[in-house]
């Protein structure tokens, strides 16, 4: 017994010597830095810079630990609020401006808007913002102009695109929130679709919503798309998982650095239904929450989860209050699976020799088992049950999509075509057109490149972007769909 308290009391001060270790350091580096302050302060030979150099060295010495880590001072908030909730307050469209002595030109506008309801639409060209000309003024800057708070006016000067006369149009800001469920509809007689693209506040009751109209549609399975669904609030997660999972299921533990630092979360509300079955779609751009759902519907055997490898995010982030008005968005843990599995792909503590992070090898990973008994893995992102070949694109149509000559073209396409067919029956005939528009466009030294343009690859990207210009965003996924590859063979691929 004695010798037990001796080794209990050896390990006590062994772990108060850690602590004090890391206290002792943190706190030699503080005095440090500012003693470096101070004297630069006393000694160098101009005016120091401080705000600059201290918002450089925060921003080095946290991008050193994960992207994630970040500190958001008072005059970036509202920036921060529209990256993490998707909500701001302003018009509600897209805006596009060339250069800085060109007008603003309404790119795409939000369906329901305050710009759609005061008669804006793309093509329009905005000349002056409460009484200031936009020449001069770059693209951010118009932007900012036309934020503010929900209630107040907003005057722009606008020539119209199809009249072609110039009017004073007054807008009424609104609390914009960007949509999460871009689109949800019946894909045939008995499935359903849902594409997500965020978990933002709200979320889960829009989901429910939707299932519960398709069920009475007369949905018999549903596919639930995750694909470049970048993440969010967990707890928007855990509700969506709730819908088709028995109350009080483990849908995901969080762990922090103390050992003792341990959250499970449950389902707490009663399920739409628990025998629906599912397809979940996934890809290298489904992380965070999206792996939540994605993992969990997949260790519960609740879905068949199918596409590409997911992205890897298995980090969990705090908003922690700073001095003077500021935030710290910081890693606080790491979330796991229901099987005990954590899909963290990137170890962030271990860098190459260049400074990059690492991949973990498959070779360190490890083995899970799911409700059923299904071998499934940690450490690289949630793998799909069933694989399906991702869509692939020649260089020249990223070139041209990524150099923006397909919006571009779009906006002109738009200003002569005052209406198109319903989406449903829309096709783009103008192919020809296109490729005289973007050759006048690009370089020289490109223009060869066009040569190699696939028509079947271009052009439902050119339909896409037009459609949304008409009908909104939901047309834009509902185009999408008329080409979908992965989903026309997950439909017919079995399921577990």
């Amino acid at each position: 017994m004695k010798k037990i308290t001796i080794i209990i009391a050896a390990l006590l001060v062994t772990l108060g010597a850690g602590a004090e270790s890391r206290n002792f350091k943190l706190g030699k580096w503080v005095e440090i830095h500012n003693a470096i302050m101070k004297e630069l302060g006393r000694s160098y030979v101009d005016t120091l810079p401080v705000d600059k150099m201290e918002r450089a060295a925060i921003d080095a010495m946290l991008a050193n630990l994960d992207p994630y880590t970040v500190y958001v001072p008072e005059e970036e908030q509202e920036d921060f609020q529209l990256q993490i909730g998707k909500v701001y307050g302003g018009v509600g469209a897209i805006i596009y401006k060339p250069d800085t002595q060109g007008n603003v030109i309404i790119n795409e506008p939000y369906e329901g808007s305050p710009a759609v309801k005061a008669g804006l639409r793309c093509g329009d060209e905005i000349l002056a913002i409460d009484g200031e000309t936009v020449h001069g003024l770059d693209s951010k800057a118009c932007s900012d102009k036309m934020r503010g708070t929900p209630g107040t006016d907003v005057k722009f000067l606008v020539k119209r695109v199809y009249a072609r006369d110039t009017v004073e149009v007054v807008v009424t800001r609104e609390k914009i929130h960007l949509p999460d469920v871009e689109y949800a509809g019946m894909l045939d007689a008995t499935t359903g679709y849902i594409s997500q693209s965020g978990f933002t506040e709200g979320v889960s009751d829009e989901i429910r919503a939707y299932v519960t109209e398709l069920k009475k549609l007369g949905m018999k399975r549903l596919v639930l798309d995750l694909r470049g669904n970048g993440g969010g609030l967990m707890q928007e997660a855990i509700r969506i998982v709730a819908l088709f999972v028995p109350r009080g299921s483990v849908v995901v533990t969080a762990k922090g650095r103390d050992p003792k630092d341990v959250d499970v979360y449950r389902t707490y509300e009663a399920p739409v239904d628990v025998k629906l079955p599912l397809i979940v779609l996934v890809d290298s751009g489904t992380a965070s929450s999206a792996e939540i759902v994605s993992g969990a519907l997949q260790d519960l055997d609740r879905a068949t989860i199918m596409g590409r490898r997911t992205f890897g995010k298995g980090l969990i982030q705090s908003i922690k209050p700073l001095p003077y008005g500021g935030q710290l968005k910081v890693t606080t843990g790491k979330y796991y699976t229901p099987s005990g599995r954590c899909v963290q792909a990137i170890d962030y503590s271990q860098r190459n020799a260049d400074g990059s992070v690492s991949q973990i090898p498959d070779s360190l990973t490890h083995e899970f088992r799911t409700k059923a008994g299904r071998i499934v893995r940690d450490g690289g992102g949630i793998t799909p049950d069933v694989e399906l070949e991702a869509p692939k694109y020649d260089d020249i149509v990223y070139t041209l999509v990524m150099r923006g000559l397909v919006e571009q073209y779009t906006l002109k396409y738009v200003s002569e075509h005052e209406t198109i067919a319903p989406v449903e029956r829309f096709e783009f005939d103008d192919y020809e057109g296109f490729v005289a528009f973007v050759r006048e466009k690009l370089p020289e030294s490109e223009k060869a490149k066009l040569d190699s343009l696939v028509r079947e690859q271009i052009v439902p990207l050119i339909e896409e972007e037009i459609v949304v210009r008409y009908y909104y965003q939901a047309a834009g996924v509902q185009l999408r769909l008329r080409y979908d590859d992965q989903l026309k063979k997950a439909l017919v691929s079995p399921m577990i």
